[in-house]
């Protein structure tokens, strides 16, 4: 634990890489006790940055340059909390973010300074997420950085939804056991062996099916019904399933951003796939202590970045193409809103999504590209 000197100033070191931890307007504003709890919380943040921030699952982290001026940018973030709440305080949250935010768009800065700003914003959500398992940010508002006015969200087109359900039925599959030569079996048995880390030899029938699982074809199409936040698959566990009644039941104190009980509906095609893998769930030993509904083949819960590499896989298999768009797993959400919206109202996509308020739903009220197309083709 990092101990205060002799004359109370921060403990070492006070510069990581060459960046300073704590800059000098902060350093003028906090107590001795703030400054030493601030100084090792910008410390874990600053070589999460530096070591991770870029790519966690490659263990790549951001060029000094860049995390130089995002750590800048994240200091004045926390000031900015802290005149909001008239307090010192290392816990932010969505909504300090979202002011942050308006109050960037008032501003007389470029378009692309405020999108640098909300780049380091949703950077320093992603680190909260992987620190303390919080919800990764989705701002109600985004900025482009080419001058340009704010920009909608991006959301999976009904026929892209369509897609994406089909490509979970290919993703990781490979050909049935029975139908391989004994040559293309012992090929398929080298893969395999590299995909789940044992000997070729010790490779069987049951690998095979393992290989062809129902995890991420359930995993994906709850999604694409329920629009299960990042977080909400986390913490997701077999006893939310109720397939008799198919609906997800969502206790208050495992749901996101929420006070109350929900209960969800579900496709009957994705109870049937639902159904298939908590079957199969069973057969996996690192399930028997283990109330998670999903869990990633090394044994841990699924998070925004590997649900996102998920989705990028998905598109890939079925050709959607993310030129120009930022398609992310809230992607699946935005479209879930979207299009209940559209079909049954506001109250129906309200509760879908588990929000709160109608004014958080109302963001989702928006007229599809196709309506717009066909529109646009009546009018001629």
């Amino acid at each position: 634990m990092a101990e205060v000197n002799e004359v109370g100033s921060p403990p070492s070191p006070r510069k990581i890489e060459g960046i300073v931890v704590v800059p000098k307007p902060t350093v003028e504003r906090l107590t001795e006790r703030q400054l030493v709890d601030y100084h090792n919380h910008r410390t874990k943040l600053m070589r999460w940055i530096l070591n991770l921030g870029k790519n966690p699952q490659k263990g790549e982290g951001y060029a000094y340059q860049t995390a130089k001026i995002r750590c800048a940018r994240i200091d004045q973030f926390y000031r900015f909390v802290w005149n909001t709440e008239d307090r010192y305080t290392t816990t932010v949250t969505h909504d300090h973010a979202d002011a942050y935010m308006k109050q960037l768009a008032y501003g007389d800065t470029s378009q692309e300074n405020k999108a640098s700003h909300q780049k380091t914003t949703k950077m320093l959500f992603r680190w909260r997420a992987w620190e303390f398992s919080d919800e990764e940010w989705e701002p109600e508002i985004t900025f482009s950085g080419d001058n340009s006015t704010t920009n909608p969200r991006d959301y999976l087109t009904i026929e892209e939804r369509q897609m994406v359900r089909e490509a979970a039925l290919e993703y990781g599959s490979i050909p049935s056991y029975r139908g391989l030569s004994p040559q293309e079996r012992d090929q398929w048995k080298a893969h395999l062996a590299q995909r789940f880390g044992k000997p070729k030899n010790e490779i069987t029938r049951d690998d095979f099916n393992r290989a062809n699982s129902w995890k991420i074809p359930s995993l994906v199409w709850v999604c694409l019904d329920t629009g299960l936040r990042p977080i909400e698959v986390e913490r997701a566990t077999i006893h939310w399933v109720d397939l008799d009644n198919r609906v997800l039941r969502i206790p208050k104190e495992e749901s996101s951003k929420n006070s109350d009980n929900w209960i969800v509906s579900l496709t009957d095609r994705t109870v049937s796939a639902l159904s298939r893998w908590v079957a199969e769930r069973d057969q996996y030993e690192k399930y028997d202590s283990e109330d998670a509904l999903w869990l990633t083949r090394e044994a841990t819960t699924y998070q925004s970045y590997s649900l996102n590499h998920i989705l990028d896989r998905l598109c890939d298999i079925a050709g959607i193409s993310t030129n120009g768009r930022k398609v992310t797993w809230y992607s699946i959400r935005h479209s879930v809103g979207t299009y209940m919206s559209r079909e049954e109202g506001l109250a129906a996509a309200q509760a879908q999504l588990r929000h709160k308020s109608e004014q958080t739903t109302m963001r989702y009220d928006q007229t599809p590209v196709e309506d717009r197309r066909d529109a646009l083709n009546k009018m001629g």
